[in-house]
């Protein structure tokens, strides 16, 4: 899905295991890129909006997809739309989704400890190498090689959604244009698809997806403006 996917296993599990579990870890990955990238026309999302694949053809990871996209539409008040471009694109979930399950696995497999970064949504649980809670920077939306903040924490999801990389991808689906006025979303909860979509749905309202963010049950988020000011919850897991 033109992203990195990075892996940390922290357990003190002999070499063999953590190399099948790091294994597992990307096979995943690369059944996910092979079915949800919207860059491969090959790919069963692009064949289904083309119309090749039938909803009762499809594959039970892409009806699931559909279903949570779906209801995320309508959590988001239609700011998270998997067809803003035109066409089906459930990237802003897929992603984040994709990296939860591989924490979920890697979890009933007995690796309690991990990090998954699949290109910036971040899914910790346990403790680092150093025994220490994780620490996940939040890059810096102008200096590539800097972070704006660090958050810490044993059991955390971490989407962020920004216009830094890609420029303004992410578009307004009530206005059919890109979205404005903020230049970075982080969110932090439980689960990295929920959260991913929910970074891409304040991103698409622009500023008054601040106040959206403030009402949001049971997560966490940090904002930069497009004029470079910064908001983020009281309780947001910052670190020094």
């Amino acid at each position: 899905m033109g992203t990195a996917i990075t892996l940390d296993l922290a357990d003190d599990l002999p070499p063999a295991r953590l190399h099948e579990l790091a294994d597992q870890v990307f096979a995943w990955m690369r059944e996910v890129d092979a079915r949800f990238s919207t860059y491969r026309a090959d790919s069963e999302v692009c064949r289904f909006d083309r119309g090749e694949v039938l909803l009762s053809e499809a594959s039970s990871d892409l009806r699931f997809v559909l279903e949570a996209c779906a209801d995320l539409w309508g959590d988001t008040d239609g700011f998270f739309d998997a067809y803003a471009t035109g066409r089906l694109d459930p990237s802003g979930f897929v992603k984040g989704w994709a990296a939860q399950v591989a924490s979920d696995r890697l979890l009933a497999a007995g690796a309690a400890n991990h990090c998954v970064n699949a290109g910036g949504d971040v899914r910790v649980r346990g403790c680092s190498p150093s025994g220490e809670p994780w620490r996940i920077g939040i890059r810096h939306p102008w200096d590539p090689m800097a972070t704006c903040l660090v958050l810490a924490g044993t059991d955390l999801a971490v989407a962020t959604s920004g216009v830094y990389e890609r420029g303004r991808h992410v578009l307004d689906p009530r206005r059919g244009a890109p979205a404005g006025g903020l230049r970075s979303v982080t969110v932090v909860g439980t689960d990295l698809g929920v959260a991913d979509a929910y970074a891409t749905a304040a991103l698409a309202m622009g500023v008054a997806g601040i106040g959206w963010l403030d009402r949001l049950a049971d997560h966490t988020h940090a904002v930069i403006t497009d004029d470079a000011r910064q908001f983020h919850s009281v309780n947001l897991p910052l670190t020094g």
